[in-house]
This record gives C-alpha cells, structure tokens and sequence, in this order.
C-alpha cells in the first residue's frame, strides 16, 4: 500500500502540467556496444563521430570500467548497479538472472517509463520469468525492422529504425527508456572488410605488443574498427531523430561498451584493456563546461544511481538491492574534483572449457594508476584448456597467428602472455605500462603498494559479501551452465572423445599435444 502510494506521488508531479513541454524528468538513452575497447579521437583508426559529439557535448571518462570483462555479467552488473560476486548466479556467463535482482528499466517501466531496447540486450543466459511471462530486462524488444549491412558479419537488425518505431509508440508526454544494444564488433567479422572499405594498415600506429605485428594482425584490427563505426553510425542516426524532435536537450545519452575488444588477453581477461571501456554522457544544459574530460574512477554500477539522481528517484523506493555504485551526477557539474580513486574488477566462471567447468576466479583493483589481480587458481589455464581451443578466447586471426607462436622460441613469450599459466599475484602499474606486461607482484621495491591495494581490496569484498572472501566461492563453480550443447565439455571432448567445436573457436585452436595427465 506505501508503495502504491509512492508511485503515485511520483507519477502525478511527473505528468503534471500536460499542456506544457516535459522538462523535468529526462529520457534516458543506453547506447552500448558489443565488445568495443576503442572510442574517441585517440584512436584515429576508428571513426566514432557520434562517440565524439556526446563527449564534445558532455563529458567523457578516461578512467571508465567494467566491473567484469565478458558480455552476461558486465550487462548484469550495469542493469543492477552490482558487482558481479553481488549477483549470485549471474556473475556468470550463460547462467541465470535470478528473480531477487531487479533491473533499473524495471524499476523505471514500474514510474511510467515507455521502456524498450533492439539489438543486444542481457544475455547470453536465461533472464527468467515473473507471472509466467519472460522478464524484460532492459524493456520490451524493439528488433523488427532489418536492413542491409556494409559487411556479411554484421547484424541486419536496423537499430536506428528500431528506435524510431519504439519512439513513435510511445504517448506524447511518456518519457522513455531505451538501450540500443549493438550486436558490433562481436565477432565473427569478414576478414578484409576494412581494407575494401578504404582502411590502410598504416592506419595503425601501434599494434599491442601482446600480438604478433604483422598484415593479418592488423587487417583484424581494422575490421574490428570498421564493425565499431557501423555501431556508432546507428548513434548517429538516434541523436538526429531526437534532435528533429526536439528531445536531445532532455535526454541523458549514455555511450559506452561492456568490455574491451574480442582478441586473446582482452575480452574474458582481467587486464586493463580488457575492463577499461570507452563513456561519454550528455545531457543538453545540464552539463557545465562541455568537453571535459572526467579522470576520476567510475564504474558501470555507477550507471544506474547516476540515472535515478537525475530522475529525482530514491534508490530505497525503487524495489533494487543495494548498490556500492554511486551517482556520477555531481561530475556533471565541473566545480567537482573529486569522486573515486579505486575500482574494483573481477570474474568467476565465463566460457566452459575446463574439467568439471571450471571458471578461472579472479578479484583485482585498480587504484591511484596500479592495477593488482588476484588468480585464486593460478594451477587452471586462464584461457581455457588447451585441448578445448582456449574456450574463453574467440576464434579470430589474430588468435590463430598467436597460437603459431607457441612453436617457435623467439615468440613463445606471445602465446605465453595470452594462453599460458599465471601465477598467483599480478601487479602492474599502468602509467608506466599500460599493457601489462611488467609483473611487479614479487618485487620487494612495490611490497607496501601491493599490500595497500589487496587491504583494500579484500576490505572492500568483504564489505559487499563477496563469497570468495568466506572460503565459499565455489560456489559460482556450482551454478547450472544455461547452454546445453557444451555443458561438461571438458570432460566429453577430453575423456569421452566426442568431436566438439564450440562454435565461437576454430577447430585450429585446439591444440591436443598439451593434454596434462
């Protein structure tokens, strides 16, 4: 009954005044792609106007990151403003959302919201159901209208009309939530389809020094970039219709990504490129001194609060757990110094791959420019087992020319970095080395810097009841793998010889002359 009131209360001061022009509460706009590490104007072989124009009309945020770098529970944790060892089953991939977590489009569709979203929304896994019906996680799906695409690849849904249609369908004075899902740049791309598109591969300044340097390295590269633009031109295209309509200035547009690109130790890894995201928000006048660039330490759980502070809705008042994320509202105003110096990372079980399914636990930090990670299992392969083509690592040219690597002495050291075993603490700094090559964890000269950040770390868990800080973290290990085809897949592959190529590697990728007895 308080509740019921209280939505009431709120609904009647939201749609008050009917003659007038809707300009307190703002539309809310996600716009999130698929895998993409490379946004803005320091990447020149990536062409992001509409990335651009929301951080020249905004803010952008140097230091954005996902709290976990695979598509399921990076989506997870930005719907809940949780951090994935707060979300029980979801923390994994292909696993699923469980009832108790409520979304932020659920809870605004619940305040008369018009919600929806077309393309990629949570998944991959199961959202579950409430009243028998399918829960609608990031709204109703938009996803009808199709098109023709630049490349064989890419996905035929036309987001931009998709949005059209969902904004024509909404009443006059409804304010919307929408999250445009871009399918790009998940793989699989079309192999030189940035070079017919006019690319060069002298575009590339410099190739990350974890990959091999060479024509087919960077050919992928620029057609991960080429898949980025087509995400990107489909922002274009939304913010020119809400322009024409007169609802830009009213919408707080929100550009980012899930996790960093889909190649060998990025996506599913832990490592900075692998959580460090691209995000620029606007929203028209509310934004002081547009341009700037935000070097705080933000979060994807700071997504949410940052939406309902701008609705004017308490977090107590709107049916979510709570959250350690925290309002990005205040960085709008540019009198704000300070915010963050930390954000916490992590991950539990992503692709099968290992005996018994095994997932690859990591908890990390990264604070004041360190980056320290935490390999609970350091005795699994990262990747995923050998003879099971490193499961966790899309197939891709750039991960074939890697594996090459292993059989030559010279390069090795390749496919060490992104396939080999880790050892047990990892601490980088990444002013000095933002690739993360240099592991500090055993030198005695960062001994009190590495402390520090696991004090913190371990204090901050603990604080949000992070299992694996209670000798209980096995049981992510538990939870039901959702995809059927590959559940136990080490074990039918290894010790039952079934003839198994998970669909997103290459059959190249298994390598079986590393079966360990």
């Amino acid at each position: 009954m308080i509740e019921d009131i209280i939505i009431f209360l709120f609904l009647t001061t939201f749609f008050a005044c009917n003659s007038q022009k809707k300009t307190s509460v703002p539309n809310i706009l996600i716009c999130i792609a698929d895998d993409a590490g490379h946004m803005g104007e320091k990447y020149p072989w990536v062409n992001t106007p509409a990335f651009d124009r929301v951080a020249d009309e905004g803010i952008s945020f140097s230091n954005a990151y996902t709290p976990n770098a695979k598509c399921a529970p990076s989506r997870a944790c930005l719907l809940t403003a949780r951090n994935p060892w707060q979300l029980k089953e979801a923390a994994n991939h292909w696993n699923n959302f469980e009832e108790e977590f409520k979304t932020f489009p659920e809870a605004l569709k619940d305040l008369g919201f018009f919600t929806g979203f077309t393309g990629k929304g949570w998944g991959p896994g199961n959202p579950g159901e409430v009243d028998g019906k399918m829960r609608e996680l990031c709204g109703s799906q938009w996803s009808k209208i199709k098109t023709e695409t630049p490349t064989n690849s890419m996905a035929n849904t036309d987001y931009s009309a998709n949005f059209i249609d969902f904004y024509n369908h909404k009443q006059e004075k409804e304010p919307f939530c929408f999250w445009y899902g871009g399918y790009e740049p998940h793989r699989r791309y079309e192999y030189g389809s940035s070079l017919k598109a006019g690319k060069k591969l002298s575009d590339i300044k410099m190739v990350p020094p974890f990959f091999p340097d060479n024509d087919i390295v960077r050919t992928d590269i620029l057609d991960y970039a080429l898949e980025i633009e087509y995400f990107d031109s489909h922002v274009t295209e939304i913010l020119n219709f809400l322009e024409s309509n007169g609802e830009l200035d009213d919408t707080i547009v929100i550009v980012t990504s899930d996790h960093g690109m889909p190649f060998p130790r990025v996506k599913s890894d832990e490592y900075d490129d692998s959580n460090h995201i691209p995000l620029a928000v606007m929203w028209g006048k509310n934004v002081k001194e547009p341009g700037r660039i935000i070097n705080e330490y933000v979060s994807l759980i700071d997504i949410a609060p940052t939406i309902f502070d701008a609705v004017g809705l308490d977090w107590e008042n709107s049916g979510m757990h709570e959250s350690p994320g925290a309002s990005l509202l205040p960085l709008f105003k540019s009198d704000i110094e300070e915010f963050s110096d930390y954000v916490l990372i992590g991950k539990e079980r992503h692709d099968v791959g290992r005996p018994k399914d095994y997932g690859y636990p990591i908890r990390g930090i990264v604070k004041n420019d360190w980056l320290y990670l935490r390999n609970y299992r350091s005795d699994l392969w990262p990747a995923g087992n050998p003879e099971c083509g490193y499961t966790t690592v899309d197939g891709s040219p750039t991960k074939t020319e890697i594996l090459k690597s292993r059989h030559n002495a010279e390069t090795k050291y390749l496919w060490d970095w992104s396939f080999g075993k880790r050892p047990m603490e990892e601490l980088f700094n990444l002013q000095d080395d933002p690739f993360c090559i240099n592991n500090l964890a055993t030198e005695k000269e960062f001994e009190t810097v590495k402390e520090e950040l696991i004090n913190k770390m371990e204090a901050e868990l603990k604080n949000q009841s992070d299992p694996r800080m209670f000798g209980n973290g096995d049981v992510f290990h538990n939870y039901y793998y959702t995809w059927d085809p590959y559940r136990n897949l080490y074990d039918r592959m290894v010790n039952k010889g079934e003839e198994i190529v998970p669909m997103w590697i290459n059959a190249s990728d298994i390598e079986t002359d590393l079966i360990e007895e």
